[in-house]
C-alpha cells in the first residue's frame, strides 16, 4: 500500500518560450499565476511515528524557496532550460529531490485548466 500527500504553492512569474512558430502567443513575455504542487509518497511501512509520509510543516521550506527564486521573477532568467511548464517541473523536482526523498512528483499549472507532471 503506497499512501501519498500533496501540498500546493502558488506564485506569480514572467516568462516567454523560445523555438515556437512566429506569432505564436508564448513567445512573447507574458505571465502566470503558477500554482505547483508536490506529491511526497510513502508505504504504510514508511510512516513516521506519528503516522505522516511527511509533516506538512517540513515543506515550508519549499514555500522559502518558491518566494526568493520564483515568485515575481522572469522565469527565462531562473531556468537554464525553456521555461515551459514541464521544465519548471522537473526543475523544482531537481531542487527538492534530495532534501525530500519520498518526493514521486512535482505537478506546475499555468492556468486553471492546464498541468504539467513530472514524475520520475
Amino acid at each position: 500500500m503506497t499512501l501519498r500527500i500533496t501540498k500546493q504553492f502558488a506564485f506569480s512569474a514572467s516568462h516567454r518560450l523560445d523555438g515556437l512558430p512566429e506569432g505564436h502567443q508564448c513567445g512573447r513575455l507574458h505571465g502566470h499565476n503558477y500554482l505547483v504542487e508536490v506529491e511526497l509518497s510513502a508505504g504504510r511501512d514508511q510512516l513516521t511515528g506519528p503516522g505522516f509520509v511527511r509533516d506538512y510543516g517540513d515543506l515550508a521550506g519549499i514555500k522559502g524557496w518558491i518566494d526568493e527564486w520564483l515568485d515575481h521573477r522572469h522565469l527565462n532568467d531562473v531556468m537554464k532550460d525553456n521555461p515551459s511548464a514541464e521544465h519548471l517541473a522537473v526543475f523544482i523536482y531537481e531542487q527538492w529531490c534530495t532534501t525530500y526523498p519520498e518526493l514521486t512528483a512535482v505537478r506546475v499549472s499555468e492556468t486553471p485548466k492546464t498541468w504539467a507532471e513530472y514524475r520520475p
